[in-house]
Formats: structure tokens, sequence, C-alpha cells
């Protein structure tokens, strides 16, 4: 047993006292050590040597063998997979089939890039191109996808399974990767020993040879756990680990030693077994060495002084173990015992009680009473009065304590005495400089005490040099604290109270505005209601949160200020009212290119002159509808010139039809169903019902007269029916069906409704539901209508297969153009499939298959155009080459046009590019010149050239009225008279003006060249354009010729002398003011150019209309008389302070000149005095000026005067030492020293500094031998 020995702090006084003093030695740094500079070889490593081919790989010495190669980061793999191996062995879809798509599919997702082949012997090479992780994640998906897998069972012992799945399954994954293998191991719960490998043979060889590896490498391993006093485990691992991390280090063996805070005695040893015994037995010997030599004392410590004994993270502890060997046990925190342990040799524990006492006495806590309010002003702003005690006493901790009357300190004993007196100071002189008030308001008018952005009460702040506290609004508390001098917290509380008795008085009104209004009266950046608070600023205007969906605004302040705001705002709304009226009007599609205008000028045009907003449906859009906005006499306005456009472009008619107002929901149908189908069947007519509610029965039909009189008709009908009895049903049929049961041009369904008089309704693109079929009408016609729909959907439904003899010559027709005379055939017949023979079977047998009805009538479809094919002929229209491009027609319209109107094939010639015109006559046999032979025909000079001929394929009668038509679009050409000067305007910029012109009419129009100063311009294209055409350019001609009678007189040119010490003035900041007059007189204001010295200085030019000239003159000697009554006065303006006069980007000293309408200028940099300061302004005006700088002078000079002083205290003189100048790099036994031949090198000289990757000359140097 070990004795204990109980001594207390203080008897252990006398003990203490009887030691000898430590002797700290200090090793000083060899002064000839430190200066002595390296080697030439320590500072320039030789580069290692280069080694014969044939002799082993040996490690260069030197420091160069420490740099790492630098690895590629991406890298290229080539994986093979066998022909017996392959999944896909498709040789026909190499490169398409499901095996390109997987490859596909594992670049996306691993980021790597494949390429693929095929080698000889029938077998894949698969070339993988990437970053290394992205090579490997993507050799693992082609094992998987693209190669057959098999699997293998590997058993190792069921504990070696974890070494295999490592840490986080880190080695598990390492090892999938690597060897391309999905690897399974059983879970721990299973007592199975097998793991499961899937993959390539390959794949498998390797992956369970390593899995062998990591079991046969831990069969080598043991585990052992040794049983040792929780008291000894410190002598184990000694001082800070360094004896147990010294035995793991000598062994090779894991010890884990369990810490401090766990209750466990137990030491676990890993390694192999050899050195792991040897581990053992060292710890061993020292437990049981410990357990004979050591005793313990326990001595009593206060519990608040044993964190000082711990230290920080146990620090303390260890330094004792270190310097005594003895280990200290602290009883835990939770346990209320005060009794410290010291276990260790009998002879080294006096000294260990020393150092714990030492420890435990070398801090203290005390603490300071004041005020909690005082808190922060001793805390100071963002902590600069605390920051002056900590920077002197770093270790001094001081806690300020929230509602407590205390600040707390704590650290080395006499720091905190200091720092207890500095703050117990402070804290005497702020107590008689300082006093607090606390006042009682509202919480409600808390914000608009604080004003917007804190504008109220930092203002009181700054003002009366004070702190006030207001709660936030979460805590709905009425107090608000001030804290400060206390005059100006007097001061501050009265104006307060004043302001929170102010508002009590005041008046809030709710204002309903509509909420979609909200947006637009703020403006876009805030600019509207910046003006309405601007011109009533006692007003305050709150919005409600957009997510809250309120209407209401609220308005506060003065009773009398509130009432003229609301109506302010009242009639702005009444405005927004008027101008938010929208009409919506239906408008053909094509015609909305007509309505924008080239560059949009029509739209424009119509919006500004109707100040209405037009929207128009999106050009992908299937709308036909534009939207008009603004109030409603300009809407109306805006409608009726979008109408008349329409009208002149087409022959366009509005009928109005009245039917009572409670069918008009019924005729409509769900989402506009009913009167869709009529529109659609009408020829796109547009109809129109008025808005629900308005009680008018007028409906509108618009659109061409005949197709109006037509949805007339039918909508009046379907009106008398649902007057009568209307009864509906619904069918169904498959989408492609429909086109087959309504017909050619609609001749199906038409007869059906001829037949038994119901209507009957398909679903449009835009329906939900694709088959449903609506029929209408009396009960007895819509029965017999479903009846024939039913059958006819019925036969559709039988699938019949059927087959006609088509000649192979005509194949090639229906199958060219991927197959779109078979696609429209299959399109019209109810998705009949036709199957024409592969090309070189010489078949002449097509397939149909489909619904009988379909098949039927799609074999008579393909002997119609076989038939057509047959009878189809070749005709020749001769038109010359110059007028092709304009018979085509924009993007090919009118060719297209004549193409399907007469089922003909047009092909046009290939085009001449300027015939070169031969230099000699040709002659002939009898001496007579052959003309124009060379382009002729069969040498015939009449013969029409070949570059002329359009030939036109198709039945006879249909060619030769397609001939006609192309005939009948030759371009004709006149002439029109315009004055030579007008032809640039005409052209107008980079041609827009001419190109504008020839688009709306179509026509093409010839403008002479400049040189031949011709007045004729020529207009070329179809007949019925050309009277347009001309009309247009003559009306243009008109309007040039009006503008340039006014250009003439907006020339009056006007000079005004002023003395050009007065220019900026006239000018302004930026040029606002001279840009006001330009703008208000519509004029230019030129100012002479100093850079041209023959030119008057004084002289001001301007142009415009007469009568504006000579009102911008008297403004601009306005100006100058107000100029010529100012005077100019110097200052002197102490320098330093120029700055914050200035303020922050000129701010202040703009709120001063805008304040006292005077101008001041500075010096600039580099000036003789630099304090003079010169104001100008009238009299009166800088006189006031002055005083305010001067006054601001003081203030600021005061100021800089109390920064002074403090920065003494702030900031505290820094000692610079003197530094010796650098002597530069210097080294030792350089190959240029005495003694040497070698010359210093040269640091200019690429050949003795060599840039890496630069060729230089070899030449033989330190740097190495030559390779």
């Amino acid at each position: 047993m070990s004795s204990v020995a109980v001594l207390t702090q203080e008897s252990f006084a006398e003990h203490r006292s009887g030691l000898a003093q430590q002797q700290v030695k200090v090793a000083a740094l060899n002064a000839e050590e430190e200066n002595d500079p390296p080697t030439y070889k320590d500072a320039f490593p030789p580069l290692p040597e280069k080694v014969a081919c044939l002799e082993p790989a040996q490690e260069p010495a030197g420091a160069w063998s420490k740099i790492r190669p630098i690895k590629a980061s991406v890298i290229t793999q080539v994986f093979h997979v066998p022909l017996e191996e392959r999944k896909y062995k498709d040789m026909n879809q190499f490169g398409e089939g499901e095996q390109a798509k997987i490859c596909l599919d594992i670049m996306q997702k691993t980021g790597a890039h494949l390429e693929l082949s095929l080698a000889k012997d029938q077998g894949l090479s698969i070339m993988v191109s990437g970053k290394l992780e992205a090579v490997m994640k993507a050799r693992k998906e082609i094992v998987a996808r693209l190669q057959t897998q098999a699997s293998a069972t590997v058993a190792i012992p069921k504990e070696h399974h974890r070494f295999v799945i490592g840490k986080n399954g880190e080695k598990l994954q390492d090892l999938e990767l690597k060897t391309a293998t999905k690897i399974q191991i059983p879970r721990p719960d299973d007592s199975s020993n097998q793991i499961k490998i899937t993959g390539t043979k390959e794949g498998i060889e390797k992956a369970r040879h390593e899995i062998l590896l990591i079991s046969a490498e831990q069969d080598k391993r043991a585990v052992e756990r040794l049983e040792v006093e929780k008291v000894y485990h410190p002598f184990i691992a000694g001082p800070f680990n360094k004896l147990v991390s010294e035995i793991m280090q000598e062994t090779g063996t894991r010890i884990n030693i369990p810490p401090p805070s766990v209750n466990r005695t137990e030491i676990v040893f890993m390694g192999e077994k050899e050195q792991l015994a040897q581990a053992v037995a060292r710890v061993k010997k020292i437990y049981e060495e410990k357990k004979k030599k050591t005793t313990t004392i326990a001595v009593e410590v206060k519990k608040s002084q044993h964190k000082y004994v711990i230290g920080p993270k146990g620090n303390s502890l260890q330094e004792i173990l270190e310097k005594t060997g003895v280990s200290v046990e602290i009883p835990p925190t939770d346990s209320s015992s005060e009794t410290v342990m010291l276990r260790g040799e009998p002879e080294k524990l006096g000294q260990a009680l020393t150092e714990v006492y030492a420890k435990a006495n070398s801090f203290t806590i005390s603490s300071v009473s004041a005020p909690s309010w005082l808190h922060r002003f001793i805390i100071g702003k963002k902590g600069q009065n605390l920051a002056k005690i900590t920077q002197q006493m770093p270790k001094v901790h001081i806690e300020f304590t929230e509602g407590e009357d205390k600040i707390t300190l704590e650290g080395p004993t006499e720091e905190v005495n200091v720092a207890q007196e500095q703050i117990e100071v402070m804290v005497k002189d702020m107590i008689s400089r300082m006093d607090y008030a606390e006042i009682n308001v509202d919480h409600k008018f808390h914000r608009h005490l604080i004003g917007k952005s804190g504008a109220n009460i930092n203002r009181i702040k700054d003002q009366y040099k004070v702190s006030v506290r207001i709660p936030p609004d979460n805590e709905k508390s009425n107090l608000i604290r001030i804290e400060g001098d206390p005059h100006g917290v007097q001061q501050a509380k009265k104006e307060l109270l004043e302001l929170a008795s102010r508002m009590e008085n005041e008046r809030t009104k709710d204002l309903i505005i509509e909420q979609k209004f909200h947006r637009t009266i703020i403006g876009q950046k805030g600019e509207r209601i910046r003006e309405i608070r601007e011109k009533f600023p006692e007003v305050i205007i709150n919005f409600p949160d957009p997510a809250h969906k309120s209407d209401i605004v609220q308005l506060r302040g003065p009773k009398n200020e509130v009432e003229k705001c609301t109506k302010y705002m009242q009639k702005m709304v009444a405005d927004l009212v008027e101008n938010s009226f929208s009409i919506s009007v239906p408008i053909f599609k094509q015609f909305h290119k007509n309505i924008i205008g080239k560059g949009g000028a029509n739209i424009k045009k119509i919006r500004e002159e109707s100040n209405t907003k037009i929207d128009l449906p999106a050009e992908n859009s299937n709308s036909e509808t534009i939207i008009i906005t603004g109030k409603k006499a300009n809407c109306e306005a805006a409608r009726h010139r979008i109408l008349s456009i329409q009208k002149e472009l087409a022959n366009i008619t509005e009928v109005e039809v009245s039917i009572p107002s409670k069918l008009h929901n019924s005729l409509i149908g769900a989402k506009g169903r009913f009167i869709r189908s009529i529109m659609e069947e009408c020829g796109g007519v547009h109809i129109h019902f008025p808005t629900e509610g308005s009680g008018s029965d007028t409906v509108t039909i618009r659109g061409p007269a005949q197709d109006v009189e037509k949805a007339k008709k039918q909508l009046l009908q379907l009106a008398e029916e649902k007057q009568t009895k209307s009864y509906t049903v619904d069918l169904h049929a498959k989408p492609e069906y429909h086109k087959f049961l309504i017909g050619k041009g609609g001749g199906n369904i038409r007869k059906v409704r001829d037949n038994t008089g119901a209507r009957i309704i398909f679903p449009t693109l835009e329906d939900k539901d694709q088959e449903l079929i609506t029929i209408m009408g009396t009960e007895e016609a819509v029965k017999e209508a479903q009846k024939e729909l039913e059958s006819l959907i019925k036969n559709l439904d039988n699938v019949v297969e059927d087959s006609m003899v088509v000649d192979p010559k005509h194949h090639r027709h229906f199958v060219i153009r991927r197959g779109q005379v078979l696609r429209e055939i299959a399109e019209e017949y109810g998705g009949v499939m036709v199957s024409f023979p592969r090309s070189g079977t010489h078949s002449d047998t097509v397939t149909l298959k489909g619904a009988k009805d379909c098949v039927e009538a799609a074999k008579k479809r393909i002997q119609e155009i076989i038939e057509d094919l047959e009878a189809q002929v070749t005709t020749e229209c001769t038109i010359p080459q110059k007028f092709h491009r304009s018979i085509m027609g924009p993007k090919g319209s009118r060719i297209q046009q004549i193409t399907r109107d007469y089922g003909v094939q047009i092909k046009f010639p290939d085009r001449e590019e300027n015939p070169a015109p031969t230099t000699e006559p040709a002659v002939q046999e009898n001496d007579e010149e052959s003309g124009e032979g060379k382009d002729a025909k069969d040498g015939d000079p009449n013969s029409p050239k070949k570059c002329d001929i359009i030939i036109i394929s198709g039945r006879q009668e249909k060619c030769e009225a397609a001939k006609d038509a192309l005939q009948a679009l030759v371009p004709v050409t006149i002439e029109v008279e315009v004055p030579f000067d007008l032809h640039r305007y005409i052209i107008g910029q980079k041609g827009s003006g001419i190109r504008k012109m020839m688009d709306e009419f179509e026509v093409n129009i010839q403008v002479p060249a400049p040189e031949l100063q011709s007045d004729i311009i020529t207009i070329t294209g179809l007949a019925a354009n050309l009277d347009r055409a001309k009309a247009r350019l003559l009306e243009r001609v008109k309007e040039l010729q009006a503008e340039q009678e006014d250009r003439a007189l907006r020339n009056f040119k006007l000079t005004v002398t002023v003395d050009s010490k007065y220019h900026p003035k006239i000018i302004g900041r930026k040029g606002a003011v001279i840009t006001q007059i330009r703008t208000e007189h519509e004029v230019n204001i030129q100012f002479p150019d100093k850079d041209h010295e023959n030119q008057a200085q004084d002289e001001i030019t301007i142009t415009g209309y007469e009568k504006n000239t000579e009102d911008a003159r008297d403004a601009i000697m306005k100006i100058v008389d107000e100029l010529e009554q100012m005077i100019s006065e110097d200052i002197m303006l102490d320098h330093r302070i120029h700055a914050r006069i200035i303020g922050a980007r000129g701010k202040a000293i703009r709120k001063i000149m805008d304040e006292f309408k005077v101008d001041i200028r500075f010096p600039q940099s580099g000036a003789p005095d630099p304090n003079c300061v010169t104001v100008m302004g009238l009299p009166d005006n800088v006189e006031e000026a002055i005083d305010h700088i001067l006054n601001l002078e003081e203030e600021y000079l005061a100021d800089m005067v109390d920064s002074e002083a403090m920065q003494v205290y702030m900031k505290p003189p820094t000692h610079e030492e003197a530094k010796a100048p650098s002597k530069g790099f210097v080294v030792r036994d350089a190959p240029w020293t005495a003694g040497s031949n070698e010359k210093a090198p040269d640091m200019s000289s690429s050949e003795d500094f060599p840039s890496f990757g630069a060729q230089v000359a070899p030449k033989t140097l330190p740097w190495g031998p030559k390779r």
C-alpha cells in the first residue's frame, strides 16, 4: 500500500519557501552561425547525372531528387472486349444500335471520351480519354454494359471482411474501380464468409487475388488487450503522449489508450505478432515499475482554481508531468470535491505540489460595480475603450453580464488589479458626467420617431450627443431609453415627447386603390412616389406588402396635408383607371406584318398618335388577337385604324347579327369549341360576341364577304336550334380517323350534315381530348348523324390488308422527299399504311394496310396520282430571265401557289451570270454575221435563250393554265419624274426608305446613278401594284419638299456677343443650363472653339426658327445680366479641412452652394496658396456663405485638435530599429571565386540562366554535363 499525506494550502507555505529556485538556462544563438552564408552547392544543387540504360535505376542524389514529376491530368487507356464476351455482336448495326447509345450514355455520365473500333478478330477495342477518375468509372461502366458478366466466390475469415471494405467503404470502391467488377460482401449479421465477385473473367481474377492478399496480410496481424489501472495511464502515455508515441514508432504497433474522460482501463494493442509482444512487454514493465515506486498525496485546492491547474486543453497537467514525472488527478467538474491527488515518486511530490499551487494562484477573479446601462459606454464604439485595457493586459478576461450591475475580471492577479483600477476610474468618470432618462411612447409611433432610414433618430443622436434605445417591434414595448450627457438627455427627451405628442394629434387615412395600380403609382424605381412625398413632405405614405394582396394604402400626417394628398392620389388613380381601358381586336394573322410595318413603323405611328399601348401576339403563336390599352376614346381610334389597314389589304366586310344574349354562352360552347368550329369552317372569319353582362344582343362577324354570309347563316341556324330544342351527343374516334371522316375539303362530313341536318364538331389542336367529336342539333337529326358516324368509325376499326400493282417507274414519285406523298395519303385516309417494295427487288406490288374504307380510298387516290403521272406533259414557257425573281415572289411564295393551284411542277433554268460579249463577230462561210448565234438555239437568232425557258410538267390543260398564270406575273415598268436632289432622301439611310416602299407594294424601284443627274425613277412590278406605288412615291416627294422649306426656315442664324468668362455659367453643370435653353426654345446653340485662335471667343451662335432664336438670345442675356451683378471674394480656409467641407463625392459642398446660391472654388493641388478659397455670387449670398464656411472651419478644427490629442493615447510610439542595408544573396565556394578559372555568371544571359523549355547552345557549366 502506498502512503497518503494530506496537506492544506496554508500548511504547505513553509515547505514551498524552503525549495531552491530552479535555474533556467537560455541558449543564445551563435552570431557566427547566423551570419554564415550557405555554400554554392547548398544553394544551387547540381542536376542528376544521366545514367546508362543498362545500369539498374538508382535514386539520384541531391536535392533535385525531391522534386516530384508532374503527372498529366488527362490520360488515355484502351480496353479490349473479345468477341466471345461481347454483349452486342450484330455487325450490321456497328456505330448505330444499342452499343452506340450505351457509349453515349457512359460519356455523359462519366465525362470521359470514348472511341470504338473493331479488331480483325471481331473483338471490340474501346479507347477512353479523360481524367483518371473519369476513365476508371467509364471502364467499370463499359465492363458492366458491353461485356458479358461472369461471377465467382472467394471465402476468407469473417473478421477480415471489414479490411476489404475499408474506412467508409473507400477500399471496396477503389477495388471495384481498379478491377471493373462488382463485389458483394455478406452483412455482419449473415454467418456466411463467402464474398461474391461479378464481372469479366480477367476482372474476377484480379479482384480475387487482391482480396486474398488483404486476408493474408491480416493473418499476420494480432490484437491484444491489457488491463491497466486508470491512474497509471498518464505514466504510460508520458507527457504530451511522447512515451507511447515512441513505443509505437519503435515497435510499429498501434496502441490505443482511452482518454481521461472515458472510464475504461483497457489498453488495446494492434500490429504484427512479434512487434506487438515487444510493445506489450514494455507497457507492462512501465506499469509494474510505477506501481511499486509511486505514492500519493492529497491537497485541497479551491474548485474555482481547478481549471488553472488543468490549463488550456490540459497543458498545465502535462507540463507538471514533464517537469516532475508526477501525475495530477483532478476531480470531475460535476463533483463538489476540492481534493486534488498527486501521484509519483516520493522525492518528486514536493516539487509537483509547488507547481500545482503556483498554477492555482497564478489567476484570480474580481468584480467592479457599474450600472448595467453604462456597460456599452465602458466598452466604447466597436470596443475601443475596452481595447485599450485588453491590449495592455491581453491575459485579462473582462465579462459584462446583461442586466447585472457588475463587471467580472479574470486573469493573472497583478494584471487583474491594474485593470480593475482602470475600470473603476472609468466608471466613476462616466457616472459623474452621464445620465439617462426613460419615456413612454406608444409603440405604434416608434417607426415614425425613427424616420425613413433612421433620419429623425440619427439627427437627435448627433444634435444632443446622446444614445437612444427604441425597442424592436416584436417586443411591443412602449419604453424608450435615452443615455448620455445630462443636458443632452433632457433636450432629447423633450424633443421626442413633442414628436410623439404631435403624432398623437395626426390623422391616419386609409385609401382604397386597386393593387394592380400600386406598382405604377410607386414608379419603376420609386421616382413617382418620391415626387408625391416631396410634394407632401409631412405625409407618410405606406403601401401594403405585395404578398398580402391588399388594396389599402395608408396616409398619415397633419389633417389638412392628408386631405390634400388624398385628393391628389385619387385624381392620379382616376387617370390610371381611365388609361387602363382595354379592347381586343381580332385581325387575320397574315395582315399582322402589314400592321407592324417595316421596322415597326406603322405600329409605332399608331401608338404615338392614339397614345395607347398595343400588344400583338408572338409570331409563333396561333392567336390572332391584338390587345389595345389606354383611354376608351383612344383605344377605339386605334382599333378603327388597325381595322382600316386590314380592310385596305383584303376584301373584308363586317356584318352585325342580333342573337338573344341568353344564348351567347351556349353558342360559344366550352372553351369556345362550338363558335371556333364555325369560324374554321367558314374560312377563318372572326366572330365577336359582346362582353358578358353588357345586355347587348349584337354579334359581329368580320371576314371575306362570301365567308361572312356563310358564317351568318350557320350562326343563325345554330341559334334557332338552341332556341327550339337543342340536343348534343359526344362520340370518340382515334385522331388519325378524323381527316378521313371529314374528307377532302370537308366533303364527307358535309354529306352527313346535308343528309341529317346535324352539326358535327371535331376537336382542335388546343383541345385536351383529341378523340372527342360533338354532334349538335335536333334529337332526330343528332341520332341519325350518330348512327352514320358510328358506322363509319366501326368500318375504320376493321383493319384489312390489300395490295395493288404500280409500275416501278412511278415508285420514285411516291417515296422521294422522305415519302412525303405517302405521308399525305396516310394523313388524309385514316392513317392507312402504304408499303412500296425495296429498290432493286423489281417488284410492282404495293401493300396497303388499314381500315377497309380507308384502304379503298387510298387505292383510288394512288390510282389518280398514277393517271396524272402517265398523262403528264412538259410545256415550255419563255419569260426573260431578268423577270424570274419577280415571278417567284418572296421566298418563292408565288410559284408555290401556282404549283398548288394547278397541280403542276415548275422548273426554272439555271441563272446565266453576265454572259461575255463576243469581241470579234463570227463570220459564216457566206460572209454573213452570225448576230447572236452564240446564245441562240440551233443557230436561230429569234430562238429564245436557254436561260429564259421555264419548264412546266403536269396534265396538258393544267400546264396551259399554269403558263397563263406565270405570264400574268411578268412585271411591267413605268417612269416617274422626281427632282434629282430628292433622290437620296427617297432612298433613305442605307436604302431603308426605298426598301420599305418596295416591300410594301411588292415592286422594284430603280433610282438612276448620281453621275447621270437624271430625274427619272423607274418602277417595275405587277400592273395592279404600280399605281399604288407611284401614288405613294409622289406623296413622299410632296412630304420631302415641305421638309426642305421647313429646313430653310429652321436654319436662321443669330449671333450674340457675350464675354467668354460667362460661358461656363451659361453652359451650367454638365451642360444643364444650356440644354434647358436648347430644349425649351428648340434651337441649336454653338459656343466658340477654344482651339481656333482666328474665331471670335465671345460670339455665341444660335440656329433655329427666327422667333425661337430671339427667345433663346433673351434667355442667355438674362443669365448674363445676373452674372454681371455677382461678386467674387477670396477667404483663407485651413487646407486640412477642405476635404471635410467638400464631403463624399462633393455632396456637402453642393448642398452649401445650393443653399446659399453661390459658386465655391477650392485651390487645385500645387496651388501657390493652398488655403485660398474663392466664393462667387450675389453680394448678400456670398457674405452669408462665407460666414457659414468659417463657422464650419472653427468646428472642424476643434474636432481635429481633439482627434490629434486622442491619437497620442490610441497608438503607442513604435521603436523602429535601424536596419543595415541588404547585401543581396551571398554564397560561399562558388565556381567563380578565387582559385577557380570560372567567371561569375551573367544573370541577363539565357545561356547562364536558361529558361525552362528553351533550346540553348550547349556549354560546359556548373549546371551539369553536356546532354
